[in-house]
C-alpha cells in the first residue's frame, strides 16, 4: 500500500519535473551525448580484418582485453575509434590524485581552490594524451602480431597503419574526454562515469539473451536461471545498501558573541562512507592479475609446460591462487586509496581552525586519531564487502560456466553511477522548487 503522503510527494515531484525546463534540457543533452558515444563504438579503425580479429578476441578475451572491452561497451572487440574508451583519462586522473597526496607542489595546488583544480585538470588532460598515445602504439603493434587462421588481423601492416591507428585511437579518447566534460557541465551526472555506465549497460541485453539461449538448449536448467536472477537482485540490494552506508560523526560548534548577537552553537555531522575507495580497488586488482595472463596468452608459455605454465593455469578465473591474490589486492588497494583521499590530520586541523569539535574528544591530535580509528574499521568492513561482491561472480563463472559477469566491478559501477545520477536529479528538482517559492514570495511582497 502507498500512503497518501507518498502519493502527494510523488505528484509534486512529477509536477516539478514537468516544469523544470533546465533539468529536462540537461537530460536530453546527456541522452544525445551518450547516443553519439554509442554510434562511435561501431565506427571501425581503418585497415582491420574484422573476421580475423573476432577469432583472435575469442581466444584472448578472458584476460585484461575482456575487462577493458566490458568498460568500452564492445568497442575494443570491434576495434573501433573508441576502443581505448576513457580508460587513459581515468588512469591519468588517478595518478594526478595520488600525486596530490605525495608531491608537495601538487598538494599546494589542491589547496589553492578553483584555480588549483583547473590546473590539476589540465595536467590530467595532458597525461591522458600521453597514455592514449602509448596504449594505442602498443595496440597497433599488437594487432600486427596477432595471427588468426586466415592470417594477420591487419590487412596491410606497416608504418602507415601504426601512425593512422595511433592518431585515430588517441583522437577518439580525447573526444570522449571532451564529451564527458560537456556532460558534466551541461548535462546531468558525471560524464566520464556515465560513458562507462553506458558501455556496460549496452552489453546487458546480449548477456541476458545468451543466458536464456542456454536455458532453451538445455545447457542450463530453468531452476538455475531463476536462481541467478534471484542472486542478481540480492547482490544489487547488498551493493545499494553498502554504497549508501555511512558513519555520521557528530561535530559541535561553540557559541560566540559578535556585538549583541550570539552565533554558532550548532551541531552538524561528518559523514564517512563505508566504501570510501569506490570501484578503484577491483579495477586495480583486476588489471594487475589479468595483465600477466594476457601476456601469456600471446606467447607460447602454456605450450612449453613447466612451472610458468602451471602458474598461468592457477592464475585463471576461479582458481584458488587467483581468488586469494584477488582478495588480497582488493583489500590492499581499499586501504591505500582511502588513505590517499581522506587525511584524518588535515580534517581534524580544519575542524579545530573553525572551532568545531567531536563531543568527548579533544581537538587536534586526539581527534585525528579518533578519525583514523573509525575510518580503519569502516575500511576493513568495506574491503570485506568488495571482496565478497567481486569473488562471487568469479566462483560462479568457474563452477557453473555462467556466460556473463554477475557482479564485481561492472555491478559496482552501474549501481554507483545510478545512485549518483538520481541524487543529482533530485537536487535539481529541490533547487527548482525553492526558486519557485522565492519567486512567489517576492511577488506577494510587491503586491
Amino acid at each position: 500500500m502507498v500512503s497518501p503522503s507518498e502519493t502527494m510527494a510523488a505528484g509534486l515531484s512529477l509536477s516539478a519535473f514537468s516544469k523544470a525546463t533546465e533539468l529536462k534540457s540537461r537530460i536530453w543533452f546527456t541522452l544525445l551525448a551518450l547516443i553519439i558515444y554509442r554510434l562511435g563504438t561501431y565506427i571501425p579503425v581503418p585497415g582491420i580484418d574484422p573476421v580475423t580479429l573476432g577469432e583472435i578476441f575469442k581466444r584472448h578475451g578472458g584476460g585484461i582485453l575482456g575487462m577493458f572491452d566490458m568498460f568500452a561497451g564492445g568497442a575494443l572487440k570491434r576495434m573501433t575509434i573508441f576502443a581505448l574508451n576513457v580508460m587513459p583519462y581515468i588512469t591519468a586522473s588517478i595518478i594526478i590524485q595520488l600525486l596530490t597526496a605525495i608531491v608537495p607542489s601538487f598538494e599546494a595546488m589542491k589547496k589553492e581552490g578553483e584555480s588549483g583544480r583547473v590546473r590539476l585538470n589540465q595536467y590530467s588532460r595532458y597525461l591522458t594524451v600521453v597514455f592514449a598515445i602509448v596504449q594505442s602504439s602498443a595496440l597497433a603493434v599488437g594487432l600486427e602480431n596477432m595471427m588468426g587462421s586466415s592470417g594477420s588481423a591487419v590487412i596491410i601492416p606497416g608504418l602507415f597503419f601504426r601512425i593512422s591507428t595511433i592518431i585515430t585511437l588517441t583522437g577518439g579518447t580525447v573526444f570522449l574526454m571532451w564529451l564527458g566534460e560537456q556532460i558534466t557541465a551541461r548535462g546531468i551526472g558525471n560524464g566520464v562515469s556515465l560513458i562507462i555506465y553506458a558501455g556496460i549497460v549496452a552489453n546487458l541485453p546480449q548477456a541476458m539473451a545468451q543466458t536464456l539461449e542456454l536455458g532453451r538448449t538445455g545447457a542450463m536448467s530453468t531452476w538455475f536461471i531463476l536462481f541467478i536472477i534471484v542472486l542478481v537482485v540480492a547482490v544489487l540490494a547488498v551493493v545499494v545498501f553498502f554504497e549508501r552506508a555511512q558513519r555520521r560523526i557528530l561535530v559541535n560548534y561553540p557559541k560566540r558573541q559578535v556585538g549583541n548577537k550570539m552565533y554558532g552553537g550548532e551541531a552538524s555531522h561528518l559523514p564517512l562512507k563505508l566504501n570510501t575507495s569506490g570501484v578503484i580497488p577491483p579495477i586495480f586488482a583486476s588489471s594487475l592479475l589479468l595483465f600477466p595472463l594476457t601476456l601469456a596468452s600471446f606467447t607460447d608459455v602454456q605450450q612449453k609446460g613447466g612451472f610458468m605454465s602451471d602458474l598461468v593455469v592457477q592464475l585463471g578465473h576461479g582458481k584458488p591462487l587467483f581468488l586469494l591474490l584477488y582478495a588480497g589486492l582488493i583489500m590492499f588497494f581499499a586501504f591505500f586509496y582511502t588513505a590517499v583521499v581522506f587525511n584524518p590530520v588535515e580534517t581534524a586541523d580544519n575542524l579545530k581552525k573553525y572551532g568545531g569539535f567531536v563531543p568527548g574528544i579533544r581537538p587536534g591530535k586526539n581527534t585525528a586519531d579518533y578519525f583514523d580509528y573509525v575510518l580503519t574499521r569502516l575500511t576493513a568492513l568495506g574491503a570485506i564487502y568488495l571482496v565478497v561482491v567481486c569473488l562471487l561472480p568469479e566462483i560462479l563463472m568457474n563452477q557453473s560456466a555462467v556466460p556473463f559477469y554477475l557482479g564485481g566491478t561492472s555491478l559496482l559501477i552501474v549501481v554507483s553511477v545510478t545512485i549518483d545520477t538520481i541524487s543529482r536529479i533530485q537536487s535539481h528538482l529541490i533547487a527548482h522548487q525553492y526558486e519557485g517559492l522565492i519567486k512567489k514570495a517576492k511577488l506577494r511582497g510587491i503586491k
